[in-house]
């Protein structure tokens, strides 16, 4: 049976617009607190007794992350529901069974209503994330359940839960097969375009699946332009910009291995007779020390502020390295600039990019606005699942 978590006079106001993540300020007691551990489930009520939700328990500022507002069981038929809601969403949309694209994500956390899950789906190879102590003492269950959804269509679940899970949970957790087995290195199709997928070694679940929209952009913007991709990871937006017609790209990124693997994914694209070069530096140094040789130039740097206690600097960082791509970039340039930051707000990014723009002393126009594709829901009683920010500026 679940434990009981007790809220504070007025403190269900939030629970009752159905968002998912209960802080721990807003907690009175918890019956059992002694024998409670983290990721049991826990059922919350009101100060006047009232059953409002169930969820995660877990230690840190958010102590519950709400799983359901029924008394349903937390079991292999709850997951299974889950995930055949998300699956569904992502087959309406055309990602299931699509000859182009072999890879998207299948479970977003919060946007489907499994907060600290990620799935991600490679072909015929699905990779979990569990960022939470709750999700990842249910992966049998989670298993069973993608096994079931999914049938015949995967042949593999990895999980990759060791660099997200609490470190503080001490569970000792390791990167494994839980179901299958497959070679460490696949192809992916993402729109046409092909890409290496290492999720055993690789950054994430081994691609960046959020910017599928974005590249596609990039492609249509690129023809005849030099492009400068910093942060440039697995070469993603590099080979969309080459399939777009790009005169010459240049990919960035401060690990070898990256840049390594960018070449390849390029390589296997268009073959080594076109004109790419990767280079292993620091994206924002290499800003400093161009010329107006771009004509187009994409920022997606890493996540700058994890958590909000190191938002100002992250803030700094975004303004440096707008600022710099707006001073070199050439009259007429055109700049993608995103942020994947979950504690920077769409309006603040936007505000710090005017910032560096008004630093810069360019004229600025806004011609897109960008945010995660449609296999990123974003739940909409939890605005917080609206991570990612970009946009296309045109610089005079």
């Amino acid at each position: 049976m679940p434990f009981n978590v007790y809220l504070r006079r007025g403190k269900e106001e939030s629970l009752k617009r159905r968002h998912l993540w209960i802080f721990s300020g807003a907690i009175h007691h918890i019956d059992g607190l002694e024998t409670l551990r983290e990721g049991d489930v826990v059922d919350v009520y009101t100060s006047s007794n009232e059953f409002i939700a169930r969820g995660h328990y877990q230690i840190g500022s958010i102590m519950v992350r709400v799983l359901s507002f029924r008394k349903e069981p937390i079991d292999e038929q709850f997951y299974i529901g889950r995930i055949q809601n998300a699956f569904l969403l992502r087959k309406a949309m055309g990602l299931v069974d699509n000859s182009r694209t072999t890879c998207f994500r299948l479970v977003h956390g919060e946007g489907d209503g499994l907060p600290g899950l990620i799935i991600d789906i490679y072909d015929r190879v699905a990779v979990i994330q569990c960022h939470s102590v709750g999700m990842y003492m249910h992966r049998q269950m989670i298993l069973e359940a993608i096994k079931q959804v999914c049938s015949s269509r995967i042949d593999a679940v990895y999980d990759k839960s060791s660099q997200t899970v609490p470190f503080k949970a001490n569970l000792e957790a390791k990167d494994s097969y839980l179901y299958g087995s497959s070679k460490n290195e696949y192809t992916v199709l993402e729109n046409g375009n092909s890409f290496y997928v290492n999720w055993e070694e690789g950054q994430k679940t081994g691609f960046f699946l959020d910017q599928r929209y974005a590249r596609e952009v990039v492609a249509q913007y690129s023809h005849g332009r030099r492009v400068l991709n910093t942060f440039s990871y697995t070469g993603g937006f590099s080979v969309y910009a080459l399939k777009g017609g790009a005169r010459s790209v240049t990919s960035v990124d401060i690990s070898e291995k990256a840049v390594a693997l960018a070449q390849r994914n390029v390589e296997l694209n268009f073959g080594k007779d076109v004109n790419h070069e990767a280079i292993a530096a620091d994206a924002v140094d290499y800003l400093r020390d161009i010329d107006s040789n771009y004509d187009l130039i994409i920022l997606d740097p890493p996540a700058f502020a994890k958590h909000h206690k190191v938002l100002g600097n992250a803030l700094q960082g975004y303004r440096r390295i707008n600022q710099r791509a707006f001073e070199k970039i050439a009259p007429g340039g055109l700049l993608f600039t995103f942020s994947c930051s979950q504690a920077v707000s769409k309006e603040l990014f936007r505000t710090t990019v005017f910032s560096a723009a008004a630093l810069s002393g360019r004229q600025i126009k806004i011609l897109k606005q960008f945010t995660q594709p449609e296999d990123h829901p974003i739940n909409i009683f939890h605005p917080e699942g609206e991570y990612l920010k970009g946009l296309l500026l045109y610089v005079e």
